[in-house]
């Protein structure tokens, strides 16, 4: 039994997040059937980690378990590995629905995982001005004009913290709120389109939803940077801004150690 990273990119608006739901439709299920369609046995994924409803992924990754290559790998036959993973990659493709598709499946080291090796993850969550019917599904619309130097000094602040209790989703099963954040920063796309880019070791649930809408509370007057300080201290969901809506949020990378690689 070998097992293999999976990367794949998808459009959420149809599903209810990554993970398998018990009454609803998720990219894991499209993913799991597909893969036990194609290599005849049933196939269960273990994703990076979870994305909510209606988020995308311009690169998300999991892990999953077959024999049917043993053949080709345990005789080195690199070439043929290499060639019957990119038909499987195509057959997958051809079957997935249009909203999910597949870059690539790695052979990767006996104990590998998509989640607990990851190095580090990035999200985009993308705003707008004004009306603009091209990104009413991707982006959230502002109805004001935020200040994004005072949110840029304001998210700035997320770099020395460790804590982001005060951003997480209540009650979940996590064992450590600790979270470093490498990247946090606004930019400008063009005149009116803006992008927030995040990067860290991990992220909690629902904390780059929360964080924006903090940030946003910064951007319209509402909250001084001071004030950013004392809800990222406080350690207390409650004195965070609102989540904002999740259509406009992608995972868009998610980095590995090269050596977990075989392929």
């Amino acid at each position: 039994m070998s097992r293999y990273f999976i990367q794949f990119s998808y459009d959420g608006t149809a599903y209810h997040g990554w993970q398998v739901q018990p009454n609803a439709i998720s990219v894991q299920q499209k993913l799991n059937e597909a893969l036990s369609t194609l290599l005849r046995t049933p196939i269960e994924t273990t994703g990076a980690g979870r994305t909510d409803t209606g988020v995308h992924a311009a690169k998300m990754t999991a892990h999953f378990e077959t024999t049917l290559f043993d053949e080709w790998k345990e005789t080195e036959q690199k070439e043929e590995l290499c060639q019957r993973l990119k038909q499987l990659t195509d057959k997958l493709n051809r079957l997935l629905p249009p909203d999910i598709a597949v870059q690539n499946v790695r052979p990767v080291k006996e104990k590998a995982h998509a989640r607990f090796d990851a190095t580090s993850r990035t999200y985009h969550y993308h705003v707008y001005t004004g009306k603009n019917p091209f990104l009413r599904h991707y982006a959230m619309r502002l109805h004001f004009h935020p200040d994004f130097v005072a949110m840029n000094a304001a998210a700035a602040q997320l770099l020395t913290a460790d804590d982001f209790t005060s951003f997480s989703k209540l009650h979940t099963d996590v064992k450590t709120n600790i979270c470093r954040v490498s990247h946090a920063k606004w930019v400008e796309l063009e005149p009116g389109y803006y992008r927030f880019e995040i990067t860290a070791d991990r992220f909690l649930r629902n904390m780059v939803r929360a964080v924006v809408g903090t940030l946003l509370e910064v951007g319209r007057g509402r909250m001084s940077q001071n004030q950013f300080a004392d809800v990222i201290n406080s350690k207390s969901r409650a004195a965070a801004g609102e989540s904002v809506p999740g259509n406009a949020l992608s995972l868009v990378n998610i980095t590995y150690p090269e050596d977990i690689f075989e392929l």
